[in-house]
């Protein structure tokens, strides 16, 4: 169940090299277009969807949850055929649907633009100019789609593991070189990406059942799953739909329980342990009130590696006399799941608990591995209004664990350019407490005087700016830029604390 991801611009050579590579590894292959024809087929409209985009029209309510059925329509045929054997899937960027799984192998098929050029002009009979407008129009309408529907960008080298030129390398070649580094451990599946694989397909097929019902199909809605747990979290305005989800999802088996949250935003938690007790879930649980918001948690195991993650044997294949890979089940009988963690971690299932019973549950998901691999499972597509990184690295000295968490809260940031706190500060930014009781008060104080100390003196304040020598008009001036930004700062910071106070944040 090993899965490669070949991303490929228009004449780049990345078909040849995908259909190479599977013939090397005897995978099945599967393109983009063939994913494109079925989700037509099944009543999603895709040609719609890319002509809206590419022609920069902002998607109407009914196109962006179509684009979320298209989605996850791929997800599911991706985390289908990987689960029933290897799989070589060229497009533009497939991997971005399957966040969470690391063992995809992602490799980016570039060619130097002249040669694209060149064989434009021989396969479509075009002249040289018109040749290379032809290859600017489709990947700028690829950098376009890319862009709206993962909020990536597309040449960001980042994204992929190897970036491949096929200028002077025979597409035949480049394949046989990449199957040694398709063998390397940290392609191969293991127990974690293989339940990684399974939630994300469980999550798609409740997507795609819930917009093939007539009765829910207009619902924006956005589903996550965990070991059979499905959160499903709505829109206020579509409440009187959200009974029918549970009967919706009730005809697939793999469902054992259904969690529906209504919401208008998300924020995610990051933490190591869970306290249902503690002062930051108080907090969280407020702001969400606030924002009518679904909490989603990440649980961070204090293990820096993943557990119990044997890598898969590699074997010779002596009829085809390269090497095949062959499962070993990644784990010894006599040692637990690595997501048992979610079960068995009673600080996690009390906090889980209290969200629901909040109806603040927005999904959980266990994440391990170090800063790489927390990044690496984000959804850059979901908007979050609020991120909180909670305790982390507590292993760690106390000087080391301030300075990873620092670390952590600007790469998050920078990765789903969200607002991003460390819990401790959650107070101080969006929720009203005596210290921010005494701020107002006191900024409140500073506005005011310095206000009535100009109004009931004016003739006096205008005599004091006007007459006088020079030497005066520079005293009056120096005072007059001292008074200004002092005046602003306490009336600036009195409206921020008396907008928050009215929850405007």
């Amino acid at each position: 169940m090993q899965i490669i991801c070949i991303s490929r611009g228009t004449f780049t050579g990345g078909k040849n090299l995908a259909e190479n590579l599977a013939k090397e590894l005897g995978y099945e292959c599967l393109s983009r277009e063939d994913l494109t024809e079925s989700a037509t087929r099944a009543g999603i409209p895709v040609g719609k969807l890319e002509m809206a985009v590419m022609r920069h029209r902002p998607l109407n309510e009914r196109l962006a949850i179509e684009k979320e059925r298209y989605k996850a329509f791929v997800t599911a045929t991706l985390c289908e055929k990987a689960l029933e054997g290897g799989l070589v899937y060229h497009g533009r960027t497939g991997h971005l649907v399957l966040p969470g799984v690391s063992h995809v192998f992602r490799i980016r098929a570039i060619m130097d633009p002249e040669q694209r050029v060149a064989s434009v002009m021989e396969r479509l009979n075009l002249k040289r100019e018109k040749a290379r407008e032809y290859i600017e129009h489709v990947d700028d309408d690829r950098r376009r789609w890319i862009r709206n529907v993962y909020n990536v960008d597309w040449e960001d080298p980042a994204l992929y593991d190897i970036v491949v030129s096929l200028s002077h390398m025979r597409a035949e070649n480049a394949a046989i070189s990449l199957v040694a580094t398709a063998q390397l451990p940290e392609f191969q599946v293991t127990p974690a990406t293989r339940k990684a694989l399974e939630n994300l397909l469980l999550a798609a097929r409740c997507r795609l059942a819930i917009g093939a019902d007539q009765r829910t199909r207009d619902m924006s809605v956005q589903v996550k799953a965990e070991r059979g747990t499905v959160s499903v979290t709505y829109l206020p305005r579509q409440y009187e739909q959200a009974d029918l989800i549970p009967k919706v999802l009730g005809g697939i088996s793999e469902v054992k329980e259904v969690i529906c949250t209504m919401a208008s935003t998300n924020i995610l938690w990051l933490q190591e342990k869970f306290d249902p007790n503690s002062p930051q879930l108080d907090q969280l649980l407020e702001i969400a009130a606030k924002w009518n918001a679904a909490i989603e948690m990440v649980a961070l195991p204090e293990e820096t590696e993943t557990p119990d993650e044997s890598v898969n044997e590699i074997q010779p294949d002596n009829a085809a006399g390269n090497k095949a890979i062959v499962e070993n089940g990644g784990i010894l009988d006599d040692k637990s799941d690595p997501y048992d963690f979610l079960q068995l971690d009673e600080g996690f299932q009390k906090t889980r608990s209290r969200l629901i019973t909040a109806g603040r549950a927005g999904g959980c998901r266990i994440v391990h591995g170090g800063m790489e691999k927390i990044i690496e499972t984000m959804d850059r597509a979901i908007n979050y209004d609020l991120v909180v990184v909670g305790n982390v690295y507590l292993k760690k000295e106390p000087a080391v664990r301030k300075r990873l968490t620092a670390e952590l809260v600007s790469s998050m940031y920078d990765t789903l350019r969200s607002p991003v706190l460390n819990a401790d500060d959650l107070k101080a930014h969006y929720l009203f407490g005596p210290r921010q009781w005494f701020k107002f008060l006191s900024f409140g104080v500073l506005a005011i005087v310095l206000f009535l100390l100009v109004l009931k003196h004016q003739s006096e304040v205008l005599s004091f700016l006007t007459d006088g020598d020079s030497t005066h008009m520079v005293l009056s001036t120096a005072v007059l830029v001292a008074f200004v930004p002092l005046f602003a700062f306490g009336y600036g910071n009195f409206t921020e604390y008396l907008l928050r106070l009215f929850k405007f944040e």
